[in-house]
């Protein structure tokens, strides 16, 4: 269950975050500070579920509601004031949390997610390798080779130690098939879990990860509260 946190209180999101964290199959893949980054995010990462502060600067949980497509993420409302319900759930939300948020609570609603969350869309087993073709030649390579993606166009760049591969997918769909070994950390790149050596907190809430073989790769400020919460669970 791929999810995405929007609330414009870091604080917030990142005590949702380390909640979300306890459950197995979800998977925190982006964070959102406002509605309009949370609008691009669903359309760039393609998530299972928005978790969604109503109150926001300038584009509020509502308008985010509004401007998803009709068979887009899953929406469950996160907020401090009970007024809005009905309208929520007038949006065909799945849950309304009421901040500050229960563990029980939100465990009833990572029931209803999964009951609500289409076969297709049902965990399966992550590839032990893939197959990628380059001038007549097909290599082999193991996943857990792999230090870390980068998005390029219409492909993804796999790099395997020195050593750089072109496959013909999207990010998306393929982070989609490698599960939980691989984490995005920008809009572009993701990373190995078991690759990660330290991160290293920068300015306006950005970070640099660095990766065991000294590889130093950027980590977007929407995406490192989940990175962390990931690697401490």
């Amino acid at each position: 269950m791929r999810v995405v946190i929007v609330d414009d209180e870091a604080p917030a999101r990142a005590k949702l975050a380390r909640m979300l964290a306890e459950f197995a199959d979800v998977e925190i893949v982006g964070q959102a500070a406002d509605g309009q980054q949370a609008i691009d995010l669903a359309a760039s990462l393609q998530p299972d579920v928005l978790f969604v502060d109503v109150q926001m600067p300038e584009v509020g949980g509502f308008d985010v509601a509004a401007s998803l497509p009709d068979h887009g993420p899953a929406l469950v409302f996160v907020t401090a004031y009970d007024q809005f319900a009905l309208r929520a759930f007038d949006t065909h939300a799945i849950d309304y949390l009421l901040k500050p948020v229960e563990p029980l609570r939100l465990a009833r609603t990572i029931a209803r997610l999964r009951q609500a969350m289409p076969p297709s869309r049902q965990p399966v087993a992550a590839p032990a390798r893939l197959v990628v073709s380059d001038r007549g030649q097909h290599h082999v390579i193991e996943c857990r080779q792999i230090a870390w993606l980068e998005s390029a166009d219409n492909y993804v760049e796999l790099h395997v130690g020195s050593r750089v591969f072109l496959l013909r997918r999207t990010l998306a769909s393929l982070l989609d098939d490698l599960g939980q070994d691989f984490m995005r950390i920008h809009r572009r790149i993701a990373v190995a879990a078991a690759m990660v050596q330290s991160v290293e907190s920068r300015a306006k809430g950005d970070a640099i990860v660095h990766l065991k073989d000294g590889t130093q790769l950027p980590c977007s400020r929407s995406y490192r509260e989940a990175l962390l919460a990931r690697l401490a669970g």
